[in-house]
């Protein structure tokens, strides 16, 4: 079993990498969460530093996840020449990259190498599902594609962000019992820790959207490193 722990412990530490810190301390000699709402996500590094800034913030916090799932879990596979499986209807290969994607998108929201203040998970949850299964990368290139109308439409990202986090499983569901295609039972748990995950972190969002308090984007605002402290939707 030591090959799950591997995993566990390869996503955990390349989702720990907190990307906009690192960036924004590398390019503007701003720790972000100092500005804005505080938190080391891909919003609040688009409204503190800027969209070059948010664009590799949000890169590599992608590639962070679909490195976990993709490739750490195949460098684990089968190392003790024991099979996973928990449900008769779980393979291994799924298994463990739904386990190194998760452990990614965990240690991106709290991050060992950053006092374990991290972001909200959004877009290493959407490179661990691309790197999981075809039938997930259909599923959350759906999602995607939906949160971006949304922010686009609305500029709440994180009205986007919920709503695209509860469409993915149920694209899933979509696809397994009403197209006939094969889910593995795993990547539906998946889609349910993820989504619950990622609610979870907007909860104090969601209330400011049913309030009217929530911020919006605004693309035609020049953001700067001395914004003042406001709460906002974060990845």
């Amino acid at each position: 079993m030591y090959h799950l722990l591997l995993v566990i412990v390869l996503g955990y530490l390349v989702g720990s990498i907190p990307s906009s810190v690192w960036l924004g301390k590398l390019f503007k000699g701003t720790d972000l969460r100092e500005h804005g709402s505080g938190n080391a996500g891909m919003t609040n590094a688009y409204r503190v530093l800027g969209w070059k800034i948010a664009l590799g913030v949000g890169t590599m916090d992608f590639l962070k996840g679909f490195i976990a799932s993709y490739f750490f879990s195949r460098l684990a596979m089968g190392l003790d020449g024991e099979a996973i499986v928990f449900f008769a209807s779980w393979q291994e290969d799924y298994f463990l990259r739904v386990i190194a994607g998760l452990a990614a998108v965990f240690g991106h929201m709290f991050p060992l190498y950053a006092s374990f203040r991290g972001g909200k998970g959004v877009m290493t949850a959407c490179g661990m599902l691309y790197g999981v299964a075809i039938v997930s990368t259909i599923a959350v290139s759906i999602s995607f594609i939906t949160f971006i109308l949304l922010v686009w439409s609305t500029r709440y990202v994180s009205l986007a962000s919920v709503t695209a986090s509860i469409l993915y499983p149920t694209a899933l569901l979509i696809m397994k019992y009403q197209l006939g295609l094969y889910v593995d039972g795993s990547l539906l748990v998946l889609a349910s820790a993820v989504a619950i995950g990622i609610i979870v972190k907007h909860h104090a969002n969601i209330k400011r959207l049913f309030t009217g308090k929530e911020s919006q984007i605004d693309f035609k605002k020049k953001y700067n490193s001395v914004s003042s402290p406001e709460k906002d939707s974060t990845t």
